[in-house]
């Protein structure tokens, strides 16, 4: 057995309180704190002074009275990809608007590109991610859009994490232009056929240039048929049913939510349903960000996650995420960092990671900072400076 005790820990964030707790008693702080590592998992957390006396054999970590704080939890990305659409950047940062249809163009790379290119720039995104503190993340298919391609970026996708999704439903391809009902026929057949060995989710982007509602209630459908666990895009560009149908078909998530009406808020304030804000994408494609405020105010559960893809929001930083949702989106510095840790578990129905308790996988960041506030008040500074998954150090920036 392989323990380790790390200590002098001056803040640490445990997200241990349940709800209807604020998020700021969520949070679960502890000062003067350590936490026992025993085998990849939490064994205790609590004051330092009163930790298990550390056997000869333990490690024992003293992080100097830095803050601790569970290891992000990214629940929305789409990080299988060739090529890059710096181009229409530019072009959006000049003016044009930003529309579902680029996406078609990282198809076309992604469908030119080898296996192994596409899984060397996989593992380098993780990697990206885990040095920004991200432990868990969510990734997604949808730059391939025909059978074997979907097949092999569910299958790339499952060699780095649990967490994966069948996106087949996020444009309809060139090959099917105007016949959108086809494609979805395949999506739901096929193509899920093929990849549902590799997920354990489905998505749909119920969105204008993309699928209708009643598109997406049949890909769904199709999916939990086949025991994947439903997650949908929806309200982006404009409102629009999307919500309430992730709502009906009882969603783990419904991401983007920038365009809400009442009746959604209060849909999604009764639901097990969490709305999953990507305020990378607001940045990058200067849409109105999405009122975080009035969704927390009334009840909704609420994640951040990067939404990292080449084409709307190329950001692989959870703690830029939070930042901006502080800054922008009418969150305290704590509701983000909840959102980032715990809202994107509960994103993904998961209870082992994005909480510093007990049983919890060992995922845990170190900051060169006192406080998680720093990471809001300080943006665009490298604040992760220690990162353990699974209780091992996975990052070490000096």
């Amino acid at each position: 057995m392989t323990r380790e005790l790390i200590t002098n820990i001056g803040q640490l964030v445990t997200n241990a309180a349940p709800p209807p707790a604020t998020c700021a008693e969520r949070l679960g702080l502890l000062t003067g704190a350590a936490v026992l590592i025993e085998d990849g998992r939490i064994t205790w957390a609590g004051r330092a002074a009163d930790a298990p006396a550390p056997d000869p054999a333990d490690t024992v970590t003293d992080v100097g009275g830095a803050c601790v704080l569970p290891g992000f939890v990214d629940s929305h990305s789409h990080i299988v990809f060739g090529g890059d659409r710096a181009p229409e950047f530019e072009a959006r940062m000049s003016g044009q608007a930003y529309s579902a249809g680029g996406i078609r163009s990282t198809v076309a790379a992604t469908r030119a590109t080898t296996d192994a290119e596409l899984r060397h720039r996989l593992r380098g995104f993780v990697s990206e991610m885990a040095a920004q503190g991200t432990t868990t993340v969510e990734v997604k298919s949808g730059y391939g859009l025909s059978v074997a391609d979907e097949e092999r970026l569910v299958r790339l996708a499952a060699e780095v994490t649990p967490e994966v999704t069948f996106l087949g439903a996020h444009v309809v391809p060139a090959e099917f232009a105007g016949r959108a009902d086809e494609y979805v026929d395949l999506v739901s057949g096929d193509m899920l056929d093929a990849c549902a060995p590799y997920a354990k989710w489905i998505d749909v982007f119920c969105e204008t240039g993309a699928f209708t509602v009643e598109q997406g209630r049949r890909v769904l459908e199709a999916g939990a048929s086949r025991g994947l666990g439903a997650r949908v895009h929806a309200s982006q560009l404009a409102p629009g049913d999307g919500v309430r149908l992730a709502v009906d078909l009882d969603a783990a998530s419904v991401d983007h939510c920038t365009f809400l009406t009442d009746a959604d808020i209060a849909a999604l304030a009764g639901s097990r349903t969490v709305a999953t804000l990507l305020p990378g994408v607001e940045f990058s494609t200067r849409q109105p960000y999405p009122d975080a405020r009035r969704m927390i105010d009334a009840g909704v559960t609420v994640a951040l996650a990067s939404d990292c893809n080449p084409g709307s929001s190329f950001t692989s930083s959870l703690p830029f995420c939070i930042a901006v949702a502080v800054r922008d989106m009418g969150m305290t510095p704590a509701e983000a960092v909840w959102s980032a840790t715990a809202g994107g578990a509960a994103a993904l129905r998961r209870s082992d990671v994005g909480r510093i308790v007990p049983g919890a996988r060992a995922d845990l960041v170190e900051l060169r900072a006192d406080s998680y506030v720093h990471l809001a008040y300080r943006p665009g500074v490298p604040l992760v400076h220690r990162v353990w998954k699974d209780g091992v150090v996975v990052a070490n920036t000096p």
